[in-house]
């Protein structure tokens, strides 16, 4: 097709426009524009006559307003702006006045400034943006053409590429504005979209979002009454509010006073998993319904006050990625466009819906009285907006007793009490019916601002599982325990042999799909990539089998028996351990880089062994006559050759100097007596190099990724037990303070601390950080 033919092939010239105001841009820009937005490497460039400056202007000096947007766009990470004229470029350099971050190609791209990093050879506009876009090796290009000879450049663009006529001239763009106000309207939204992308809407502080959790599902909701996160139909499936990540475009549940007050706090109902937020004259109660029905979730908030309230409910089912139409009914809304139904029972509420062509959202103002408040239910996984069979009261009166019942039979420690408590309703809202538990609510809560350490923690890890449902065994509920069990012999049953037990799997104990980046979310602060899935679920963890078997002799204990399948779980870890315990791994904290013979993992391969022996003598089993000598072996040869003389320490592993937290449980699991010199060395070794201020980290040494990291509470606790067992309870006791300290206002802890930015870090709630918070507090009791 030559290019008089797909001129005349194009949609028709936009009629022209009167006025000097711009108009809104159109529906198709505006999708392009919040596409490009989300590019990892984006390029904008523009004609400098016809879409920076009007051809009548007779000075011909760019729009004020297209200035800035350049400016703001090139000052952005991962973002390239260039002009290409058909003006000399000393004639473009003096008419424009540009600032020095947006390159300027002039002479129809024969004539460049020096800032580019190669010289440009080029004839014409279309192959200069070529090779300018090769230079910069960018993911996407948006060109703004409003002058003569621009067609020739529209036909060059392709696959992510985006060409824009300005102005009325027929065109092969796919898209066009109607003059240069509105380019620049359009280079404004598309710097501040940008923005928002490449660094993230103003966050809620991780350690203050609380966690709603009727077991079979989860949430988030912020210090403000925002939905944060929500997914369904599990836990670990795609998010349907995920605001905490990808901002506003994500998702948004809000709920606020229509006087504008901020709220004035956040509390959980006591021994509950209701939360309510208060402003002034209003508050909001937040929780997860206990539903009979399999597949379906009922997430319930309660608009209580004297006040008028407005409330903003945009679903984005599939990260934002699925398009979602509302459509009123009867007493609320039906969305459509998920993979499941869904349904916003509202009885009584004026909903006003507007859209982008894509998403639909509804807004309301609502006005609660002390009599009557306001109740929205959202139901996932029906379409149904009839009134329940039992009224809001009575669902949150059973909700409220579904957890208070539970908590009354536990045995808590006397230190930190209420935040043990708090700690045990976390860690029983994060396993679920299936068994599984999940290692923490959230995926890509970054380990550092703006880094790349952003991981999926949605699933149940073999560890993280039995640790959790241990630490709940220990305050005295074994239902858990017992659930998960079941979980594992379920997986363990489906493998050739339980050597090839991999370290995770899903909630309902299948293997994961493969580990996706979500591109179009900008990431909790700008921090990319969004992640889902985990590539650690194929790595070689050799220290999984240990935790198990330390369970079930928690269990065991607890019942007063040992139940047959758990002994035959039991045979079958030791088995797992005699064919695979010499051989390398990645370890606990599962680094992408090479196998190592690790310290930790040998560790709890030898407690596989110990704890099953021990099993075998206190409930009269018949022990294999292999397991004492290999426990032996295996001791022998960690307690030489995990030792190294110039670290003074059990380093990481046999090979290196470096240290790891996780060495400590070579003194923590009984391998050696705490009062050994060099344990006692060890914990003086980490203390120096790994302990800073009020944490601890997993290790400082090269992992094979950028960036680093905030310190891991769950080693801060490994260091509070070792200095406990080795009598510097002193310290012991400064250290669980500052953990305390760590908690947010509702009393959760998420992974991560960062000791110089004093700000939380990682997936949240954390299994780990309040399985270790009550181990401590238990420990402390018990040395008083």
């Amino acid at each position: 097709m030559t290019l008089t033919h797909a001129v005349e092939a194009s949609p028709a010239a936009a009629p022209e426009t009167s006025g000097t105001a711009p108009e809104a841009l159109p529906l198709d820009v505006r999708r392009r524009v919040s596409a490009l937005a989300r590019s990892s490497n984006l390029l904008v460039t523009c004609d400098y006559d016809g879409a920076l400056a009007p051809t009548d202007a007779s000075a011909s000096r760019p729009l004020p307003q297209a200035v800035r947007a350049l400016r703001d766009l090139a000052e952005l990470p991962g973002t390239t702006c260039a002009v290409i004229s058909a003006r000399p470029l000393a004639d473009l350099a003096t008419l424009s006045r540009l600032p020095a971050e947006i390159h300027l190609i002039g002479s129809h791209g024969t004539d460049y400034d020096t800032t580019l990093d190669r010289p440009l050879q080029a004839a014409d506009k279309a192959t200069a943006l070529e090779q300018l876009r090769d230079q910069v090796e960018a993911t996407a290009t948006c060109y703004l053409g409003g002058g003569h000879g621009e067609e020739p450049v529209f036909l060059r663009l392709n696959g992510p590429d985006t060409g824009i006529r300005v102005g009325s001239e027929p065109t092969v763009a796919a898209h066009r504005v109607a003059d240069t106000p509105a380019a620049a309207q359009l280079l404004t939204a598309l710097a501040a979209e940008r923005r928002a992308w490449v660094f993230g809407e103003r966050p809620t502080p991780i350690e203050r979002m609380s966690l709603l959790s009727n077991q079979a599902a989860v949430a988030l909701v912020g210090p403000d009454a925002r939905l944060a996160w929500f997914c369904h139909p599990e836990p670990d499936s795609p998010a349907v509010f995920a605001e905490v990540l990808g901002g506003r475009s994500a998702g948004v549940f809000a709920i606020a006073p229509a006087h504008g007050g901020r709220p004035l706090g956040q509390r959980y109902e006591a021994g509950t998993m209701t939360v309510r937020t208060r402003f002034s004259r209003l508050e909001t109660t937040d929780y997860l319904a206990r539903n009979e029905t399999a597949g379906r979730t009922d997430l319930v908030r309660v608009v209580s006050g004297v006040v008028p309230a407005t409330v903003e409910f945009a679903p984005r089912p599939d990260f934002g990625r699925a398009p979602v139409r509302l459509v009123p009914v009867q007493d609320g809304l039906l969305v459509e466009g998920g993979d499941f139904p869904m349904a916003l029972f509202s009885p009584g509420v004026d909903w006003h819906i507007s859209g982008d062509g894509t998403h639909d959202t509804a807004r309301a103002t609502v006005h609660p009285t002390s009599e009557r408040p306001v109740v929205l239910e959202l139901r996932c996984g029906t379409s149904d907006t009839a009134p329940s069979r039992t009224g809001e009261p009575e669902r949150r009166r059973a909700t409220h007793e579904h957890w208070t019942d539970w908590v009354r039979g536990l045995d808590l420690p006397v230190t930190a009490r209420d935040l043990a408590q708090r700690s045990a309703l976390t860690l029983r809202g994060l396993c679920t019916p299936t068994g599984g538990v999940m290692a923490a609510a959230t995926t890509s809560l970054p380990e550092e601002i703006g880094g790349v350490r952003n991981w999926d923690y949605r699933y149940c890890w073999l560890r993280d599982g039995a640790l959790t449902v241990q630490s709940l065994v220990s305050l005295g509920s074994t239902a858990e325990a017992e659930r998960f069990l079941d979980w594992v012999h379920d997986v363990v049953a489906a493998l050739p042999g339980p050597e090839l037990l991999r370290p995770l799997y899903s909630l309902r104990g299948t293997d994961l799909g493969p580990e996706e980046v979500i591109e179009t979310l900008s990431g909790y602060a700008g921090s990319r990539p969004v992640r889902v899935g985990n590539l650690a679920d194929h790595q070689v963890q050799l220290d999984v089998f240990g935790p198990i078997v330390e369970l079930i002799t928690h269990l065991s204990a607890a019942r007063g028996h040992l139940a047959d399948r758990d002994w035959d779980l039991v045979e079958q870890m030791c088995a797992a351990v005699a064919r695979r315990w010499d051989e390398p791994d990645h370890g606990i904290w599962e680094e992408r880089d090479e196998p190592r013979q690790r310290v930790y993992s040998k560790v709890m391969c030898w407690v596989s062994l110990d704890r099953a022996l021990a099993l075998a003598a206190d409930y009269g089993r018949e022990a294999d006559p292999a397991w004492a000598g290999l426990r032996e072996r295996i001791s022998a040869e960690v307690l030489e050759s995990g030792w190294n003389e110039q670290a003074q320490a059990y380093t990481t592993a046999y090979d290196g100097t470096d240290l790891d937290a996780a060495s400590l449980h070579i003194g923590l699991s009984g391998m050696i007596d705490p009062s050994d010199e060099r344990f006692q060395a060890t914990v003086t070794a980490i203390e120096a190099q790994l302990r800073s201020g009020p944490t601890v980290y997993r290790y400082h040494r090269d992992d094979g990724l950028p960036g680093g990291e905030g310190g891991f509470h769950l080693c801060t606790t490994w260091l509070i037990e070792a200095y406990v067992l080795t009598g510097r309870r002193a310290e012991a006791e400064e250290l669980f303070k500052h953990l305390v300290d760590c908690a947010g206002p509702t009393g959760l802890i998420p992974e991560e601390y960062d000791p110089v930015t004093e700000r939380a870090l990682g997936n949240h709630p954390q299994a780990y950080s309040h399985l270790g918070l009550i181990r401590c507090a238990q420990l402390l009791d018990r040395d008083l």
